[in-house]
Parts: structure tokens; C-alpha cells; sequence
């Protein structure tokens, strides 16, 4: 029994000296004086204030990307301690000395260190030679945007990890997938491919691209595991098939059934995707429990789920609103601007600018403040009393109502007169009985859009309702027009006459509810003017909020002018931007998005290259002329479909987009390039020199280049770190381009 202890135990392990060099090359490279400069640098003000609010577990809304980003960045917070006090106003404010700089920029630092040696890993996936893995990983290492790029507290360098890392576990499972189907490791890498993809989405929505190219080659795998005779048929024994891959047999492929490949890959890599990103957001909304200033931007029920802000005005306010119930109304559309249906004093001007007439009655508007006049009281139209009854009687779908405006009793009226900015729809105003041929019009029957059923009871925050005009028909709408100086630059009402189906701009909810408990004008108005005290945050569940949330993610536009060093995509390719990162406020020294050009240049050529030898080949296989042996040929197709298709998916929808994009956006399409550049040159060297005296010529020109790369890389150094003061004639000497924007001090 105790015979093992008579034997020494060994441990043997193979190490890859390679490997660990170039990963320690990469760390070196991005980790090297991490903390300098000490000083806010370009996009890191953007990212620095959403980093705050998770340290004070404030809500945010950022139409950038999902949330995991802002929660890698704010990690590197957390570990290092930060409380998230710092005022990140301005490129180039100092950092005080509660900010751990080096904390914050740390997870970028080593995504970007380890995408090194992860693309040696990629070119031997492929089945390259070792030398062409060793060009990869080098060309990464010293191109000057990716170093920049990940240095800093910004979000690409994670971004192109998760990007590698999708495609690097995919080649380790599709290499599995030929000797050991269903074993261990086979299960691990497709998991991890999912995984992989769903994080690059989670960090930016550009992962999105990779995410699809990975589901692409896939697919096109499974089309030909489909037609593979050794696998037993679709519709072979589901549950021998299972038992055998719970068994998880080494040489198993013969007996392992088409379905269980499928169905192992759809849950890899698209259940598993689809999980993670809700966790994602689940997660966020778990850590953004408090309210803050995106708070208008959301519904009022998913602002009563914050703690504080509307959740403290509306904790004890009665949930089902009844007739006599003083409420105030909310727009869902909520654009421009977040407002609430709201009158005054002041009438409509008896002649408009442009000469048409309007009723001169009261003025209502949709105010985007919380103010006094926002308080309305819903008045059963059978009866005069303003004030709920005991017991209360709750207003349902379908109900007829007055709205009566609390402050000046005058009830909401519409009629056949033209609105002020929008002559096609209906004045909307509160009416005043000027005793003239012009009655009353305000009966409004209440609709209630998110029903259950036609009995249901118009609910605080959660219901969402219309307003239909008993008279004309028309529903009461936010038409989002700026009324002129006479309306106080508030939003018009209108009503509108031909409806056009739901829209969001015609959808009211209740956001402050209070039961009305005086019927004499004076105590009202003093109930009014005093603060509004269910509890509805528990009835919003998770997939509510994410569903909002996400939707108001996608639907968001932010600020698309036009920025100093903002480029288009033609620019990209043949690196004729920069941007401008940060210069020290006293000396010469300064940091820019350069990319080394020796390497843009080459991979742009080696993409060229590719697709012309690609569609050589192909017009020669299909004249039944093979020029490269079927193994080389499907490893030559697959490196494509990877890198160039990479290439392809990361770059070309930037075209199509309407927004504003900079240099760095096109440094994961980039990675894929460099990816390629090896490839090429090795499939040159193999395929295309004839003779020995060519493969040495060849290799030396190789050898030439990669120096100049190496070469500019240091040369365009001190702009990549900073660090290094440069004189005006040597920063005009690094002015290889008109277009560059080298920053020189004027002494």
C-alpha cells in the first residue's frame, strides 16, 4: 500500500521559453513607468467619471458600450482603493493623490500585455511555423498605437484581448474537435470561446463584430460536420449519444451523433453569450443601486427602484390612482428633454406671428422641471368634488375623466383650433369660459397601453397610459416644438388628430400620487405646494430594467460634432490622423495615438496579397489546377476567414456608421492584420520561392524590414511614453505627414 513512497515523485512539465519570454516582453513593454503622466489623458476624463460613480454606487447611463468595460476599469479602482472623489473635468488636470493611478490603468496594461504572446499562440493554432508565431507576437509588441493604447485607462486594449482570446479558443477546440471530441478540453475551449465573445460584446458593442465572424466560422464548421459520414445521423439515439459524451471517451468521433455537436455548440455560443450579458448588466444595476444625475432619462418606475431621488418622493404614495387623486404627469417619450404636463396663468397670444388666431385660453405645456403647476387632479365628470372618497374609487381602462389643474381649477380642454407650432394637430389649452360661443371640451377617456386585461386599474409609475379626447378624438401628445418667449421656451402640448398608431410621445404616466383630501381651493393649493410622500420599486423586476435600460442605450445619441481629431475610415488604413493624448504643461513632452507605419503599411499589403493569391488559387482549383496541397489550402482558407475576415468585420462597418470616430477605433481590425502579416510572408516563402537562393533572398529581406519596424518603433518612442522632452526641430523631424498634429511650444 505505502509502495509509492519508495519511488521519488517527478513532476514534469514542458515550458515554452518562448512564450514566457514574449510574455514578459509584453508586460515590460505596457507596465514599464505605468503612473506617468501623473495627469488625466484624453478619453481617460471620459471613462474617470463613470469609474466614480461605481465607487459611490451611483446610477449612470453611458451609450458607449455594455457595461463590463466601465466594471474592468472600475476594479482596477477598487483594488487600489479608490473612493472615487476626484473631479474629472479637464485633459491634463493632475491627479491628487487619493487616485491610484497605477491601480486604474493596470487591467488594461495587462490585457494588452497578454494579447503578445496570445497572438504567437494564434499563428501556431493555425498551424504556422514557429518563426511566423514569433513575427506575430513581435509586430505586437512594438507597435507604438497598441502600446499607447494600453498604457492608459481606456477600453481597446481589453477589447482586442477578448477579441484574441475568442479566436485563439476556438483553433484550440477546432484542433480538439480532430483528435478528442467531447473530452475535458474540447468542453473547455468551446465554453471559453463563448465566454470570450460574450466579454468582448460586454466591453464594447464592437465585440459584436468578432462575436458574429466567430458564429460565421462555426456555423460553416458545422455545415461540414454535418455531411461528415463518420458521425452517426441527425436523428440517430439522442440518448445514447449523450451517454456516450457524459463518458467522455478519447477516440469517440465514430459514435458520437451530429445533434450532440450542434446542440453543444449552440448552447457554447449562443446560450452562454446570452447568459453572461445579462449577468453583466444584472451586476451593474446590483452595484448602481443609488440615484443620480442620468436619472430623467429613465422611466419614473425604474427611477423609484434607485435609492434616493424619486424613489424618496414617491415612498408611501398610494399605488392605484382613484378620482380625486392629485397626480402629477410624466411623458415617456421624454424628448428632448425629460417633462411633465404642466399649465399656468398665462394664455395663448390672440394672434400668432405668422397671423393665425388661436382660442386664447389657458396655456398648457409639458415643463421639464418638477414645479407646483405640474399637479393635476383627476375629477370623476359625474360629480363636483375634487377629493378622494372612502373608500377610494380607483379609475380603470376605459374610464371617463376631467383632468383639473390643481393650482388654477381650469380643466384640460382641446377643441378644433389649430396649435400654436404645429398647425396640423389641435390647440391643447385649460379652459376659461369667456362666455362666448366656444363650450367645454373636456371629457378625456383613459387608456391604459401595458394592460393586462380591460378591467385593469390605472396604477402610480407603472401604468402607462393615453389620453383620448371624447369629442375630436384625438390623443394628448408631447410634440417636443420649443413654444416661443410668450410660452416660456416650454415644450407644446398638442392634440393629435390622426393618429398614427402608438408612439411614445402620446404616453403619460403617474409619477407623484397623492390622495386629495381638501375640497376648499386654499387648503389645496397648500397641500399642493407641500412635499408628496406603495413603495412600487419591487413590482420593476431585473429583466424590466435591463430591457429599459438597454433600449435607452441603443436609442441614446450622443453628442456627434465634429471633434478636432476626429478622422474617417479611409484615414485609418494608411495612418494619415494621429490624436493628440496629453502635453506636459510645462515642457515638450507629449503623448500621441501614432501608429507605427512600417506595420499599417505592411498589413494593408499583406491583406492585398491575400486576396489576389486567394483569388488565384481559386480560379485554378476551379479549372482542377491545385497549386497548394489540401492540408496547406485549408490552413491558408481558415487563416483568411480568421485574420483577414477579421480584418474585414472590425473595419468596414465604420462606413456605414453615423457617429463621430477616432484613430483608435480601428486598432482591433489592425490586430488582425498584423495577425495576417506573418501568415503571408511565411506562405510566400514556402509556396512561391522555388528555390533555396530565393528563400534565403526572401528571408533577408524579411529580416530588412522587421529592423525598419523596430526601428520606427523607437524612433517614434518618446511620443508613445511621454517621457522624454523633445526639441522643436526633432518633433518637426517626427512630422512624416502633413496631416500629423505634432504639438510644438512656441518659445
Amino acid at each position: 500500500m505505502w509502495g509509492f513512497l519508495k519511488r521519488p515523485i517527478v513532476v514534469t512539465a514542458d515550458i515554452n521559453l518562448s512564450l514566457v519570454a514574449l510574455t514578459g516582453m509584453g508586460l515590460l513593454s505596457r507596465l514599464w513607468r505605468l503612473t506617468y503622466p501623473r495627469a488625466v489623458v484624453f478619453d481617460e476624463v471620459y471613462y474617470g467619471q463613470y469609474i466614480s460613480f461605481y465607487m459611490k454606487r451611483i446610477f449612470f447611463l453611458d451609450d458607449s458600450g455594455p457595461p463590463l468595460g466601465h466594471m474592468v476599469l472600475a476594479l482596477g479602482g477598487y483594488l487600489g482603493g479608490f473612493d472615487g472623489h476626484f473631479l474629472w473635468n479637464r485633459i491634463g488636470a493632475e491627479y491628487s493623490s487619493n487616485v491610484p493611478v497605477w491601480s486604474l490603468r493596470l487591467l488594461p496594461a495587462l490585457a494588452g500585455a497578454l494579447s503578445v504572446p496570445m497572438a504567437y499562440q494564434i499563428v501556431l493554432e493555425l498551424h504556422f511555423s514557429h518563426c511566423a508565431a514569433i513575427g506575430a507576437a513581435l509586430l505586437m509588441l512594438i507597435e507604438n498605437a497598441l502600446i499607447t493604447q494600453s498604457r492608459l485607462m481606456l477600453l481597446e486594449s481589453v477589447l482586442i484581448f477578448f477579441n484574441l482570446l475568442a479566436v485563439l479558443s476556438y483553433l484550440k477546440f477546432f484542433n480538439c474537435q480532430k483528435h478528442s471530441p467531447f473530452s475535458l478540453s474540447w468542453w473547455f475551449w468551446l465554453t471559453l470561446t463563448g465566454v470570450a465573445c460574450s466579454c468582448a460584446v460586454g466591453i464594447k458593442y464592437m465585440g459584436m463584430f468578432t462575436y458574429v465572424l466567430m458564429l460565421a466560422v462555426a456555423a460553416v464548421h458545422a455545415w461540414h460536420l454535418i455531411g461528415d459520414q463518420t458521425l452517426s445521423n441527425v436523428g440517430a439515439d439522442v440518448q445514447c449519444c449523450m451517454r456516450q459524451a457524459c463518458v467522455g471517451q478519447m477516440g469517440m468521433s465514430q459514435g458520437v451523433c451530429v445533434f450532440c455537436h450542434l446542440l453543444a455548440r449552440a448552447v457554447a455560443l449562443l446560450v452562454i453569450p446570452v447568459v453572461l450579458y445579462l449577468l453583466f448588466f444584472y451586476v451593474h444595476l446590483i452595484l448602481l443601486f443609488r440615484s443620480g444625475p442620468h436619472d430623467q432619462i429613465m422611466s419614473s418606475a425604474f427611477q423609484a427602484s434607485l435609492e434616493g431621488g424619486l424613489a424618496r418622493i414617491t415612498q408611501g404614495q398610494p399605488l392605484e390612482v382613484a378620482f380625486g387623486s392629485q397626480v402629477t404627469l410624466r411623458n415617456v417619450f421624454g424628448k428632448p428633454v425629460p417633462c411633465w404636463l404642466h399649465s399656468h396663468q398665462d394664455t395663448y397670444p390672440m394672434i400668432y406671428e405668422n397671423g393665425r388666431g388661436s382660442s386664447h385660453q389657458q396655456q398648457v405645456t409639458c415643463y421639464p422641471f418638477k414645479d407646483v403647476n405640474n399637479w393635476w387632479i383627476v375629477k370623476d365628470p359625474g360629480r363636483h368634488q375634487l377629493v378622494v372618497s372612502s373608500p377610494p374609487r380607483p379609475v380603470r381602462h376605459g374610464d371617463m375623466v376631467q383632468l383639473v389643474h390643481g393650482m388654477t381649477t381650469r380643466s384640460l380642454n382641446t377643441h378644433d383650433v389649430a396649435a400654436p407650432l404645429s398647425p396640423h394637430s389641435q390647440e391643447v389649452s385649460c379652459y376659461i369660459d369667456y362666455n362666448i360661443s366656444m363650450p367645454a371640451q373636456n371629457l378625456w377617456r383613459l387608456e391604459i397601453v401595458n394592460r393586462g386585461s380591460d378591467t385593469d386599474v390605472w396604477k402610480t409609475i407603472l401604468s402607462e397610459v393615453r389620453f383620448v379626447h371624447v369629442n375630436t378624438s384625438a390623443v394628448l401628445k408631447l410634440s417636443g416644438a420649443h413654444l416661443p418667449d410668450w410660452g416660456y421656451r416650454q415644450l407644446e402640448i398638442v392634440g393629435e388628430k390622426l393618429s398614427r398608431g402608438y408612439h411614445e410621445s402620446m404616453v403619460w404616466n403617474v409619477e407623484e400620487h397623492r390622495y386629495g383630501a381638501s375640497q376648499e381651493q386654499r387648503e389645496r393649493e397648500r397641500e399642493l405646494h407641500s412635499p408628496a410622500q406603495v413603495d412600487v420599486s419591487r413590482n420593476l423586476s431585473f429583466m424590466a430594467r435591463f430591457l429599459e435600460l438597454q433600449w435607452r442605450m441603443l436609442a441614446l445619441r450622443s453628442d456627434d460634432s465634429e471633434h478636432k481629431y476626429s478622422s474617417s475610415p479611409l484615414e485609418w488604413v494608411t495612418l494619415d490622423t494621429n490624436i493628440a493624448y496629453w502635453l506636459h504643461p510645462r515642457t515638450s513632452a507629449q503623448i500621441h495615438l501614432l501608429g507605427n507605419i512600417v506595420i499599417w503599411i505592411s498589413g494593408s499589403l499583406a491583406l492585398a496579397i491575400y486576396a489576389l493569391l486567394s483569388s488565384w488559387y481559386l480560379l485554378r482549383r476551379r479549372r482542377n489546377i491545385h497549386d497548394l496541397p489540401q492540408d496547406a489550402w485549408l490552413r491558408w482558407v481558415l487563416a483568411g476567414a480568421l485574420c483577414a475576415g477579421g480584418w474585414a468585420v472590425n473595419y468596414l462597418p465604420f462606413f456605414l456608421m453615423e457617429k463621430t470616430l477616432f484613430l483608435y477605433h480601428y486598432l482591433p481590425a489592425l490586430t488582425f492584420q498584423i495577425l495576417l502579416l506573418p501568415v503571408v510572408l511565411q506562405h510566400i516563402s514556402d509556396h512561391l520561392c522555388r528555390s533555396q537562393l530565393q528563400r534565403s533572398v526572401f528571408s533577408a529581406l524579411v529580416v530588412a524590414w522587421y529592423s525598419s519596424a523596430c526601428h520606427v518603433s523607437h524612433t517614434l518612442r518618446p511620443l508613445t511614453y511621454g517621457d522624454k522632452s523633445l526639441s522643436p526641430h526633432e518633433l518637426k523631424a517626427l512630422c512624416w505627414k502633413d496631416s500629423w498634429d505634432i504639438l510644438i511650444r512656441k518659445h
